[in-house]
């Protein structure tokens, strides 16, 4: 099994900066891909950004595209969420996802850092 842990929520001004952490644990791990996910209240879960495991081609949803960075550290079996210029409507729970190979879905979730943007 692979454990997904989150972290590097927390509240935040509009404009301000968040980074978040995604350790990964567990079996031997060399996921398809990465991705990132978010719930904001009264919403339903939504892409955020993805990033593959091996050559890390990344893509992102408009709505962040140019403020939020997706990275990895494949040493640390560990992906980021660089969120910068952060506005009131990206107030959600961010949860990290992995997919394990090209025609699985995402397979593995954490339980999700909370993100409060206040205007």
């Amino acid at each position: 099994q692979v454990q997904l842990v989150e972290s590097g929520g927390g509240l935040v001004q509009a404009g301000g900066s968040l980074r978040l952490s995604c350790a990964a644990s567990g079996r031997t791990f060399s996921p398809y891909s990465m991705g990132w996910f978010r719930q904001g209240p009264g919403k339903e879960r939504g892409f955020v950004a993805t990033i593959s495991w091996s050559g890390g081609r990344t893509d992102y949803a408009d709505s962040v595209r140019g403020r939020f960075t997706i990275s990895k550290d494949t040493t640390k079996n560990t992906v980021y969420l660089q969120m910068n210029s952060l506005k009131p409507e990206d107030t959600a729970v961010y949860y990290c996802a992995a997919k394990l190979n090209i025609l699985s879905a995402y397979n593995f979730w954490g339980r999700g850092t909370q993100v409060t943007v206040s205007s």
